[in-house]
C-alpha cells in the first residue's frame, strides 16, 4: 500500500467546535423564554402567588413590553455564565477522559467542575439579571431603577462597592454546580442511552427527548438553591445577604416548602429553555460542520 493511500485511510481528528457556541445557543433560548424567567424570579422574590396572575399583573402594569423587562441582563448573564459553562464542561470532560459512552458519575463530575467555574465567573451577570427582572415587582420607592445591564453593573460598583458583585456567590456557585451536573450531564447521559437502542438515531427526536428529561431533572435538583439565590440577590442593606439568615427567616415564616416555591414556573421556564438550548446547539454544530466542509475554516 502506498504512503498516500495509508495517509488517506487514517481518519482526520475532528476539530473542536467554537467555544462560544454554547453561549450563543443559550442566549437565543433565553431570549425566547424571557417572560417565563421574569415571572419565576418575581414569584420567588416578591409577594406574587401564582404564575398566571403574575403574568397578568406584569402585562396590566407595563404592557407586552413589560414581559421583556431586564432582557439586557439576561443577555449579559448568558454570554458570561452560559458561555463559560459549556466551554468548561467540554474541557472538564477532556480532563476526566469522559468520552461518548462515559458513565453518569463522570459526566456529573465534569458538569460540577464546569458549574463551579461558571457560577463564579458569571455571578455579576446573574445579579444584574435578577435585579433587572425583579425591579418592577417592587414598590417604586424600593426599586433600583437601572437603565440597562451596563448601568446596573457600574452603579453597583459605584454605590455598593466592588464586593457587591460577589453578593450571593455561594448559593449561585452551588446552584451552578447542581444545574450543570444535572442539566448538561443528564442530557449527554440520556442522549447516549437513547442512541444505544435500535429505535433512535442522532437526530432532532433524540435531542428533544434527552433535553426534555434533562430539563425536568435540573428543575427539581436546582429549585432550593435557585430560590435562595433570587432572594439574596434581590435584597439590599446590611446583613441582608446572609444565606443562613435567609434560610432561617424563610423556614420560620413559610416552612420547608419555600425551597420549591415557584417550581411550576421554574419547570415551565427551564423545560423549553433546556430544549431550545440543546436543539439550537445541535443545529449550530451542524451548521459549523456544514461550513467547514465547504472550506470556512474560521468556524
Amino acid at each position: 500500500m502506498s504512503t498516500a493511500q495509508t495517509q488517506s485511510s487514517i481518519p482526520m481528528k475532528k476539530q473542536p467546535y467554537p467555544f462560544w457556541l454554547g453561549g450563543l445557543a443559550a442566549t437565543i433560548a433565553a431570549s425566547i423564554t424571557h417572560p417565563l424567567d421574569l415571572t419565576k424570579v418575581r414569584l420567588q422574590a416578591s409577594g406574587d402567588k401564582r404564575m398566571v396572575e403574575s403574568i397578568k399583573k406584569t402585562y396590566r402594569t407595563a404592557g407586552a413590553r413589560g414581559l421583556f423587562d431586564g432582557i439586557s441582563g439576561t443577555w449579559m448573564r448568558q454570554m458570561s455564565y452560559s458561555m463559560c459553562r459549556f466551554w468548561a464542561y467540554d474541557e472538564s470532560k477532556k480532563l476526566l477522559g469522559a468520552g461518548k459512552d462515559a458513565p453518569a458519575w463522570k459526566l456529573a463530575l465534569a458538569g460540577s467542575m464546569a458549574g463551579g467555574i461558571a457560577g463564579f465567573v458569571g455571578n455579576p451577570g446573574e445579579i444584574v439579571m435578577v435585579r433587572l427582572q425583579g425591579d418592577f415587582a417592587k414598590p417604586p420607592e424600593k426599586r433600583f431603577g437601572y437603565k440597562n445591564c451596563f448601568d446596573a453593573l457600574f452603579r453597583m460598583v459605584r454605590e455598593e462597592g466592588v464586593s457587591s458583585l460577589a453578593r450571593g456567590v455561594g448559593p449561585n456557585v452551588f446552584r451552578a454546580v447542581l444545574m450543570n451536573a444535572s442539566q448538561l450531564a443528564s442530557y449527554d447521559f440520556f442522549k447516549a442511552e437513547l442512541l444505544k437502542t435500535p429505535y433512535f438515531s442522532d437526530n432532532i427526536v433524540v435531542h428533544f427527548t434527552a433535553s426534555f428529561a434533562a430539563g425536568t431533572v435540573a428543575t427539581t435538583v436546582c429549585s432550593p438553591a435557585d430560590v435562595l439565590k433570587s432572594r439574596i440577590m434581590n435584597a439590599s442593606g446590611p446583613g441582608s445577604s446572609s444565606t443562613l439568615g435567609t434560610i432561617r427567616a424563610a423556614l420560620k415564616t413559610e416552612g420547608a416548602g419555600f425551597m420549591f416555591k415557584g417550581w411550576v414556573p421554574a419547570w415551565t421556564r427551564l423545560q423549553p429553555t433546556t430544549i431550545l438550548i440543546f436543539l439550537t446547539l445541535e443545529q449550530l454544530k451542524n451548521g459549523v460542520d456544514w461550513s467547514r466542509a465547504r472550506g470556512v475554516t474560521w468556524l
